[in-house]
């Protein structure tokens, strides 16, 4: 089989380095061929936008077109394999495909966890590049994401206050590697709002969530948009919406992001203050990983805004 698109993006180098995931990123040539010939694939080229995984165009021996993408090694730091249930993205990612069989999520077609690999089905263009207006792009985005919140209390999935105490030490020690970006009231404030929200998760309304809804996460299909990438958590689905609220954070430079949470609040029929909260804990959190990948521009806007936030907030 062709092996063309082994050269992984500078982004994606970062954040294996950043998790010590080094002879990873020495047998991606070597892993693409040997998953290339077993699932008879030919290789196209990757994806340069892509930060979690290696990604590729391929095209199956039946001629179906797809997505190969070869998952970094780990999830944030934390190994495959290794204790603690927001270890494995692979395994959690493949949890949520086969959950929402196709249904607000591109179709699994074939995955090797042992590998972090996954063929997925191909969509289009992602929202990000269609340059949508951000009032109708936040609706469509609300739209995706409760295509795929549902009830799965079986799911081996991590909580939502599993996830709040993973962002806790996340912030913390991410914070201080980085040798303090912002200043301290950001980091107090925004392990203020998650330990409120780690508090007030309840198992009974927790439900599949995405964890990472956004315009570069959302590919056009033939019923709308379909949501890559998923986290995969059970939690209170205002999480999703907190992601919302990180994003575009240009647009929030200034005030306007009580006005965001309520809109998207009443958009889905959800709490406009959980929102408004794990906002500032995405904010946060997102800010200081972008820097930490060096993707410092957007990362030192969001964390501007959550300066603001925290000032007001006081």
């Amino acid at each position: 089989m062709a092996t063309t698109g082994a050269v992984v993006n500078q982004a994606v180098q970062n954040k294996a380095r950043m998790h010590g995931a080094t002879t990873w990123l020495q047998d991606v040539p070597e892993l693409l061929a040997e998953v290339a010939a077993e699932w008879d694939l030919t290789t196209g080229s990757s994806y340069a936008d892509s930060t979690e995984a290696h990604v590729l165009e391929v095209t199956t021996g039946e001629g179906v077109p797809a997505v190969l993408k070869l998952l970094v090694p780990g999830d944030r730091g934390q190994a495959e394999g290794q204790p603690g249930r927001l270890g494995g993205a692979a395994r959690r990612e493949i949890t949520v495909l086969q959950l929402t069989d196709g249904h607000g999520c591109p179709r699994l077609l074939r995955h090797d966890v042992a590998r972090s690999a996954l063929l997925l089905e191909r969509l289009g263009p992602s929202m990000h590049e269609l340059r949508l207006p951000l009032a109708q792009r936040q609706d469509l985005l609300c739209d995706a994401a409760q295509r795929v919140w549902r009830p799965a209390p079986e799911a081996d999935l991590p909580s939502g206050a599993e996830k709040g105490r993973w962002l806790v030490d996340f912030i913390t020690h991410t914070w201080e590697s980085l040798g303090r970006p912002c200043r301290e009231r950001v980091v107090a404030h925004a392990l203020e709002c998650a330990a409120r929200r780690i508090a007030a998760h309840d198992d009974e309304r927790a439900v599949l969530v995405h964890g990472d809804v956004h315009e570069w996460n959302a590919l056009r299909a033939a019923d709308g948009f379909k949501l890559v990438d998923p986290d995969g958590l059970l939690a209170e689905a205002e999480y999703d919406l907190g992601v919302l609220m990180r994003e575009d954070p240009a647009d929030l430079l200034h005030g306007g992001d009580w006005e965001r949470a309520g809109r998207l609040a009443d958009r889905t029929g959800l709490d406009a203050t959980a929102t408004w909260e794990w906002g500032v804990v995405e904010r946060v959190s997102t800010g200081l990983l972008l820097l930490a990948i060096d993707l410092p521009e957007v990362g030192a806007d969001m964390l501007a805004v959550a300066d603001r936030v925290s000032r007001e907030s006081r």
